[in-house]
């Protein structure tokens, strides 16, 4: 409903300002947010060079000039008021009206975008020698929430998880697979980051090694169909333990593309020889290497090792070749130390003639504890933080709701706990670094996901208290929503109409952590009229009905926004 509201002020005020004899076309107005007004404009800025006037003067003589008719088919401005340089405006009743019937009307639907184009997200990717770690976890929860977010504004969404099965780490798996028996009754990632971390300890005494790892990966890329099935073997068991860890994030991946699928089609070769013929590489100590300086790369890259192997850039662009065809754009999720790998596998694409993704660059997230080493086994896992998180949240609940059961209580603790973790991540802008402090996360009072997911699970309560539900989950009788004047209720329902404005402005940049501030304002909002606004001890039956279907409304709201950010919304708490 905001995104129309804007589209009317910027028709009226366009062509109010050329009424007024100043050049502007809609599209140039710029606008702000505004604690005197639902939204504001410096427009006057903008256009009184034109005629020599002072702002404030310019902002009075648009207003002035706004006619009586092109307001008529502007039904969701209330006003329009200059204030100093400033031009004001205010929604009317009936996009307050709107905003609640709309919500009533789409229900789940509700704020998604008119976007369309196919695009292919790929984020997580972690190499498959052993179980994520807190680390990852940024990674897997940023892409998993901008793959929501881009849905939800329309975008058709395919999320792919890049498995390296044949790298050098690969390799170095599979070697300790052969030497060190597996635990098979750990999680199977564990069990395989144990001699992962076996052999790097070996490898450390003994340097030989590293030729044993080389053989086994000029083996690969040469088709050798027993030393594959070993670098599958290992591969899978790790994939799996680290699927059932995205899984308990409410993580999920639409498909699963091997590195060596590229090897296997001749496609790393063909970039290789491609590359080789735009005359931009050379030798380097026997390496292959690729002079991007052209593209701003001071550093050159290596796209074929001195004993022939390919790298994992050089098949990463055989990926990104393969995938171009099949959608309208590529984005991809990396961490702060794949900056400059990143922009030189755009460049190199570039130079191949090909479609280049949009990338998006996270800093790190980090414990107290301090860093994390997979190579030394020193890390904290992805599966301890969420187990702890589970645990601190059901003290919480247990606290707060000791008269429920213990399924209640382990189902609220699952939610809250997860949703937690995901939260506390996702709030923070992916440019920041952060550290994740669980007191933090969990707070339900007003920074965590669990003050958003109480106001959702405060307005199921008072709907079923109510019990005058129709089958479809909607308040019986026509509400009549022109009654809902208190400033409380207009506040909340601006603040739920801005809902598709938001996904939109988060979609565009990129920027999931705008929307997740969003759902944290909503809620807020919904609080405030929980506490300043009585429904179901109204007399009026007619008032009664709008708030509660207002109730609804912010409750909708509520569930779709937790749906964006990935996050269970519990109807009880």
């Amino acid at each position: 409903m905001f995104i129309e509201f804007k589209n009317q002020v910027q028709e009226v005020l366009s062509t109010a300002a050329v009424s007024a004899g100043y050049d502007i076309r809609a599209e140039e107005m710029s606008f702000e947010v505004s604690e005197h007004a639902d939204l504001a404009t410096r427009l006057a800025f903008q256009l009184m060079a034109q005629k020599g006037g002072n702002p404030a003067a310019t902002a009075k003589e648009i207003v002035d000039a706004v006619s009586a008719d092109s307001l008529k088919n502007a039904d969701l401005i209330g006003k329009i008021t200059a204030q100093g340089p400033y031009i004001n405006i205010f929604v009317s009743g009936k996009y307050l009206t709107m905003t609640v019937e709309n919500v009533l009307s789409e229900k789940e639907n509700y704020g998604g975008g008119k976007n369309t184009g196919k695009i292919l997200l790929e984020h997580t990717s972690a190499n498959p020698n052993g179980p994520l770690h807190v680390g990852h976890i940024r990674n897997a929860i940023l892409g998993d929430t901008l793959s929501r977010i881009l849905k939800k504004a329309g975008y058709d969404v395919e999320v792919q998880y890049y498995v390296n099965d044949i790298g050098r780490q690969i390799a170095v798996v599979s070697w300790a697979a052969s030497k060190y028996p597996l635990d098979m009754e750990k999680k199977p990632d564990y069990a395989i980051v144990d001699v992962y971390v076996k052999a790097n300890e070996d490898i450390a005494k003994d340097e030989t090694i590293n030729e044993h790892i080389e053989t086994l990966m000029k083996k690969v890329e040469n088709g050798d169909k027993e030393t594959i099935k070993s670098f599958t073997g290992a591969v899978d068991m790790a994939i799996a333990g680290i699927s059932e860890t995205l899984l308990l994030m409410n993580v999920k991946h639409d498909k699963f593309i091997r590195e060596s699928q590229f090897i296997e089609s001749g496609a790393v070769w063909d970039v290789i020889g491609r590359l080789g013929a735009s005359g931009k590489t050379k030798d380097s100590d026997g390496a292959l290497v690729v002079d991007l300086s052209e593209y701003g790369f001071e550093k050159t890259l290596v796209i074929r090792r001195s004993n022939g192997t390919s790298l994992y850039t050089t098949r990463d662009l055989a990926y990104h070749e393969w995938k171009a065809p099949q959608c309208d754009r590529m984005i991809d999720v990396f961490g702060a130390d794949h900056k400059l790998i990143s922009g030189q596998l755009r460049a190199a694409l570039l130079l191949l003639g090909g479609k280049t993704p949009e990338v998006v660059i996270f800093e790190f997230v980090s414990l107290p504890e301090g860093s994390m080493s997979t190579r030394r086994g020193v890390f904290i896992t992805a599966d301890d933080l969420l187990k702890q998180m589970v645990e601190k949240a059901y003290e919480e609940i247990d606290k707060r709701r000791p008269e429920e059961t213990e399924d209640f209580k382990r189902e609220v603790a699952r939610m809250v706990g997860i949703g937690s973790t995901r939260y506390d991540i996702i709030k923070v802008s992916s440019d920041k670094s952060t550290v994740f402090d669980w007191k933090t996360a969990l707070d339900f009072e007003k920074q965590g996901a669990p003050f958003i997911q109480y106001a959702h699970a405060r307005a199921s309560n008072i709907l079923a208290k109510d019990g005058t539900i129709g089958p479809d989950g909607i308040p019986f009788g026509f509400a009549d929503c022109a009654l809902l004047t208190e400033p409380q209720e207009a506040a909340l329902i601006k603040k739920i109409a801005l809902f598709e404005q938001k996904i939109e402005e988060s979609a565009a940049g990129l920027k999931p952590h705008t929307f997740a501030i969003y759902a944290r304002e909503l809620a807020d909002s919904f609080s405030q009229f929980y506490r300043y606004v009585p429904v179901l001890n109204v007399e009026d039956a007619e008032l009664k009905k709008a708030r509660l279907a207002l109730v609804w409304s912010g409750k909708t709201a509520l569930f779709n926004a937790l749906s964006c950010l990935g996050i269970d919304a519990p109807e009880s708490m």
